[in-house]
C-alpha cells in the first residue's frame, strides 16, 4: 500500500501504470475520506426522489391525453424527461454501489456506464430539439404543422435514441479494441474516478473524451444560439417590455436551465485543462469530479419538469384537474345506509 502523501504528488497527475493505478484507488477508496464521499451520496438520492415523485405524473399527463401526446412539444418533453428519469435511477445506483464500496463486474459495470452514457446524450439531445422546435414554431408559425407534424417527430425521436446509443457505443468499442478499460477501475466503477482517470489513459482514449466533449459543447452552442436568435427577432414585438412577462420569466427559466446544463461540462473542461498540465493534484481532480458528477450535472436533471414541464398550461391544468378530482373523492360524504 502506498502511502497517502503519494496520492498528492503532483507528478501522479501524469501517465500512471496499471500498478499504480490500482494501489491509487485502493487508497482512495480505503483512506478516511470515504466517509465524506458518502455524503456525495445525498445529492443525487434526493435528486431522483424529487424526480420520482414528479417526472411519472407528467409522463402520465403526456400519454393519457391524446390530444397532448400527438403534439411536437409534449412528445419531445416526454422524451427529454423519460432520458432524465433513467439517468437518475441509474447514476444513483452507481453512486450507491460505489458508496457501500460494491465491486461490480466488468461486464456489469461497463453496461451501467454505457446505460448512463445513453440516457445522458438522450436528455441532451432532445434538449437540443425542444429548443429548435421553438424556434420553428416561433419564427415559422404559418409552416409549424407542415414542418414537424406528429408521424415526423416520433421519428425524430427514434433518430435522437439511436444516436444517443451510436455516440456512446463507438465510443466504448474504441475503448475496447484499444484495451483501455483499466480492471481496477472497472471494478470501483466511479463515474467521476472514470472521468478524472481518462487523462491518464491511452490516445485513444483521450482523444475519445476530447471528441465526446467538443460534441456536447456543440449541442449547448446549438441550444444557446437559438435562443439568442429567437429573442433578437423578438425584441421587437415588445414582449420583453415587462420583466414580469410570461416571455421573460420563461426566457429565464430557460436560460438558467441551459446555464446548469453548460456550468457543469465547463467546470470539467477547465479541470482536464488543469490535469493534463499538471496544475492541480490527482486527488483534488476526483474532489471536483465529484462535484460536478454528484451535484452539477444532476441538477438540470430535477430541475427540467419544474421549469419546463409544469409551465406548459395544458400539463399544469391536467395535473390540477387529477389533483382536483382526488380531493373531491377523498372529502365525498359516504352514502347513507337504505
Amino acid at each position: 500500500m502506498i502511502s497517502r502523501w503519494t496520492l498528492e504528488m503532483p507528478s501522479l497527475s501524469s501517465n500512471l501504470d496499471d500498478t499504480s493505478l490500482y494501489y491509487l484507488l485502493e487508497e482512495w477508496a480505503l483512506n478516511p475520506s470515504g466517509i465524506n464521499m458518502k455524503m456525495f451520496l445525498i445529492p443525487p438520492v434526493v435528486c431522483l426522489v424529487a424526480g420520482v415523485l414528479i417526472i411519472p405524473t407528467i409522463l402520465f399527463v403526456i400519454f393519457s391525453r391524446f390530444s397532448i401526446r400527438q403534439e411536437t412539444r409534449y412528445m419531445l418533453l416526454g422524451n427529454a424527461l423519460l432520458s432524465d428519469l433513467i439517468y437518475l435511477l441509474f447514476y444513483t445506483l452507481s453512486a450507491a454501489l460505489n458508496a457501500a464500496h460494491v465491486h461490480l463486474p466488468k461486464e456489469a459495470c461497463v453496461l451501467l456506464l454505457f446505460l448512463l452514457a445513453v440516457a445522458y446524450c438522450g436528455g441532451l439531445f432532445t434538449a437540443a430539439a425542444i429548443v429548435l422546435d421553438t424556434y420553428i414554431a416561433i419564427l415559422f408559425p404559418l409552416r409549424y404543422i407542415a414542418i414537424l407534424p406528429p408521424s415526423r417527430t416520433r421519428k425524430i425521436i427514434v433518430l435522437l435514441w439511436m444516436c444517443s446509443g451510436a455516440f456512446p457505443g463507438i465510443f466504448f468499442l474504441v475503448l475496447s479494441s484499444t484495451h483501455s478499460f483499466v480492471p481496477c477501475v472497472l471494478e470501483m466503477c466511479s463515474v467521476p474516478v472514470i472521468l478524472i482517470l481518462t487523462l491518464n489513459g491511452t490516445d485513444a482514449v483521450k482523444l475519445c473524451f476530447w471528441l465526446s466533449n467538443t460534441v456536447i459543447f456543440l449541442c449547448l452552442c446549438l441550444i444557446f444560439c437559438c435562443y439568442a436568435i429567437l429573442y433578437f427577432k423578438t425584441k421587437q414585438s415588445g414582449i420583453w417590455e415587462s420583466i414580469c412577462s410570461r416571455a421573460s420569466v420563461t426566457f429565464l427559466m430557460h436560460n438558467t436551465v441551459l446555464f446548469f446544463y453548460f456550468f457543469p461540462l465547463l467546470a470539467l473542461f477547465i479541470e482536464s485543462f488543469l490535469c493534463i498540465n499538471v496544475v492541480i493534484r490527482l486527488q483534488t481532480g476526483i474532489w471536483v469530479s465529484l462535484t460536478v458528477c454528484n451535484v452539477l450535472m444532476i441538477l438540470p436533471k430535477v430541475l427540467f419538469p419544474f421549469l419546463y414541464g409544469l409551465r406548459y398550461r395544458e400539463i399544469s391544468a391536467s395535473l390540477k384537474s387529477i389533483v382536483r378530482r382526488k380531493h373531491l373523492h377523498l372529502v365525498s360524504p359516504a352514502p347513507s345506509p337504505s
